[in-house]
């Protein structure tokens, strides 16, 4: 079965689930316990734009809550973290979906220029897949060190995997010597949030504090096939036999006739992404998912309040394993309630 096939698959059987749920009606419709309601439907429209891997939670909810919400108008698409953020901040977008916080210095100041006040809400957790093809038999595990040498600014040109020997070999990684094989690498734009999670989590520190690059970067090599559309990504990844590239967890999920994950060692270890280690943060590239709300458009907007009130709900956080994504700690999603609770007080982090 093809990707596209697979993910058309998931959207019907969203759909699907969205009809029955309207068809129960009443008291009967299980949206109606901890999320829906057996009062008269609200109307308006919400407009949702972000990142691509928030992007099926966002969409898989907003088929559910219009199941017993009907007229109201729900747009969601995910052309990524960094252009979501730029929308929101211009007042375009009610939510902005997020893989990683807001840039406090270079996102937030432009929300505040423009009178954006946002209420910050994590509402799932997300592994990053390490990926390559199936064929490939000689890799298994990479450390961090691996990934730098592999994927660092100072890789720029490498063409063979082997090319990263010397600094892996300087960096101690004990993934060098690398197979002699073409290197081909297809991985996220600097528009996605799931590049800025990975720079931050994997390559960042190691150019700083090892190989003294620069605070300003850069910290990736350039030269390398990057898409905003993770379905491109795997394709990309599946479509060469000695590949390398990163996913959300749930993209590399969906996919696994297609693309293999890497166990990454962050110190203690191979690890492999899987729902459990992640959950319990054994897996090295783990990182939360956020909505950000515009706190104004949400007091003006019944229906933004309902949603909202439905994504925070047990219902709605179900979404987040349904996707395939892991589901936030009771503790988190606690503080991420009342956080909402008291969006009155304004712009408020989770």
């Amino acid at each position: 079965m093809s990707i596209h096939s697979r993910r058309l698959k998931i959207v019907a059987a969203l759909s699907a689930l969205a009809l029955l749920a309207a068809a129960c009606g009443g008291s009967d419709n299980p949206l109606a316990e901890d999320g829906g309601s057996d009062t008269a439907s609200v109307a308006g429209s919400i407009t949702i734009s972000g990142s691509s891997t928030v992007e099926p939670i966002s969409g898989a909810n907003a088929q559910k809550f219009n199941a017993e919400n009907p007229d109201v108008a729900i747009t969601v698409d995910g052309p990524g973290t960094g252009d979501g953020f730029a929308l929101f901040c211009e007042g375009k977008t009610d939510i902005s979906d997020a893989s990683r916080p807001i840039k406090l210095d270079e996102e937030a100041p432009i929300c505040e220029e423009n009178g954006i006040e946002f209420i910050e809400l994590k509402v799932g957790i997300d592994g990053i897949s390490v990926l390559t093809s199936p064929e490939n038999d000689q890799v298994t595990c990479l450390s961090f060190n691996d990934l730098y040498a592999l994927l660092g600014p100072e890789s720029e040109g490498f063409t063979n995997w082997s090319d990263a020997d010397v600094i892996g070999k300087e960096l101690d990684a004990p993934g060098a010597p690398y197979p002699d094989v073409p290197l081909v690498i297809t991985a996220p734009g600097e528009e996605s949030g799931t590049f800025d999670s990975f720079i931050e989590l994997v390559l960042e520190g190691i150019a700083v504090d090892e190989r003294g690059i620069s605070e300003d970067g850069p910290f990736v090599r350039p030269d390398y096939q990057a898409s905003p559309n993770d379905n491109v990504i795997i394709e990309g990844i599946a479509g060469n036999p000695t590949s390398l590239g990163w996913v959300g967890y749930s993209f590399y999920e969906q996919n696994t006739e297609v693309v293999k994950a890497i166990e990454i060692d962050g110190g203690d270890g191979c690890v492999a992404p899987t729902t459990d280690t992640i959950a319990s943060a054994e897996y090295p590239i783990s990182r939360y998912l956020y909505i950000y709300v515009n706190a104004a458009k949400a007091e003006e907007s019944q229906a933004l309040q309902d949603f909202v009130d439905f994504y925070l709900s047990e219902v709605g956080v179900a979404t987040v394993a349904e996707v395939g994504y892991v589901n936030l700690h009771e503790d988190d999603l606690t503080t991420s309630s009342q956080v909402w609770a008291d969006r009155e007080t304004g712009s408020r982090e989770g």
